[in-house]
């Protein structure tokens, strides 16, 4: 902040402050010392108001609002570039010298929660940093770090994959081992690391109306083994000519998925986060399905990462990980 708006500021804020100091005591100074009988002349309504002085108690309240206020103001930051008189501090760590983030001093509510994260570092980063070193695998069978790893789930990805991790719609289910980009214990660190981003193109320009309802038929009955809807008309042996020119380039010959591109595996159900029914496989087909993973690594960092990383591949892995 320049000097100018630092003095616009601190002038604006304590002339206010002042002005209604002088208000409170001007006022004050006019009024009768007594209680009276007496109104001060207009009705509202046919309801009179006594003309007498504002309670002591009341008065007192004001006066105490504006000692607070002054002196908050010079304890904390509010006056333009004053940094305030306490707590004081001028760096995030004073023993190493280390600058907060945005390089000014001072007390800030963003410093605040800076000192805040730095103290829990300090007390959990050699937890996490032990879990950290340990494999995957290993860490998946420790019952203190997927405890651990189930709080970070809880405030961090429940919102999508939902508290039991079983997914919603357009989002999978973590608990199963159908895995669109594979679940492998490193790969399950790297999608929560770097996120990932799938898209399937819609293919209604491309096929048609009618494509896309063969195809829907074909992944309905061959893939999944299911009836077609009474009076759907779509032609199976069609949809398979299709489905092999047009979709085995990403989910294969047999429709098994290719976790490199993100495509799932369509002879599973599950893998099906947007609906499983013929007129859901043929929204999917027609106008496509984008989504998006987003990349924990700036938020959570490597060593959280890593035992949400343990947490989830326990789910799916729970008795493997713990024999």
């Amino acid at each position: 902040m320049t000097l100018f708006w630092s003095l616009y500021v601190t002038v604006l804020t304590l002339g206010t402050i002042f002005a209604l100091t002088w208000l409170l005591f001007s006022t004050r100074r006019g009024q009768r010392a007594e209680a009276t009988d007496e109104t001060v002349g207009h009705a509202f309504d046919g309801i009179e108001e006594y003309d007498n002085p504002l309670p002591k108690w009341w008065f007192m309240l004001f006066i105490a609002t504006i000692v607070f206020a002054l002196g908050y103001l010079a304890l904390y930051p509010g006056l333009g570039n004053w940094k305030g008189v306490l707590p004081g501090y001028g760096y995030l760590n004073n023993e190493t010298k280390q600058e907060f983030s945005t390089g000014s001093s001072g007390w800030t509510g963003v410093h605040e929660w800076e000192k805040e994260m730095a103290k829990a570092d300090a007390k959990f980063g050699p937890i996490f940093a032990k879990f950290a070193a340990m494999p995957i695998e290993e860490v998946a069978k420790d019952p203190q770090a997927l405890k651990m790893g189930g709080r970070l789930f809880a405030s961090n990805c429940s919102i999508c994959h939902g508290s039991d991790a079983r997914g919603a719609y357009g989002f999978p289910n973590l608990t199963d081992d159908v895995w669109r980009w594979g679940g492998e214990a490193e790969t399950i660190k790297t999608t929560i690391m770097e996120g990932r981003h799938g898209m399937m193109p819609p293919q209604g320009p491309v096929i048609g109306d009618q494509g896309v309802r063969n195809v829907a038929a074909f992944v309905t009955t061959q893939l999944h083994g299911r009836k077609l809807p009474e009076g759907a008309e779509a032609d199976v042996e069609a949809g398979k000519q299709i489905f092999s020119t047009t979709c085995s380039a990403c989910h294969g010959p047999e429709g098994k998925g290719m976790a490199a591109l993100g495509a799932p595996d369509l002879t599973q159900p599950s893998a099906f986060i947007y609906g499983t029914s013929f007129a859901q496989l043929q929204q999917t087909i027609r106008y496509g399905r984008t989504g998006v993973m987003p990349a924990q690594a700036e938020l959570q960092g490597n060593d959280k990462v890593h035992l949400l990383a343990a947490y989830v591949y326990s789910l799916s892995h729970g008795e493997s990980a713990a024999e």
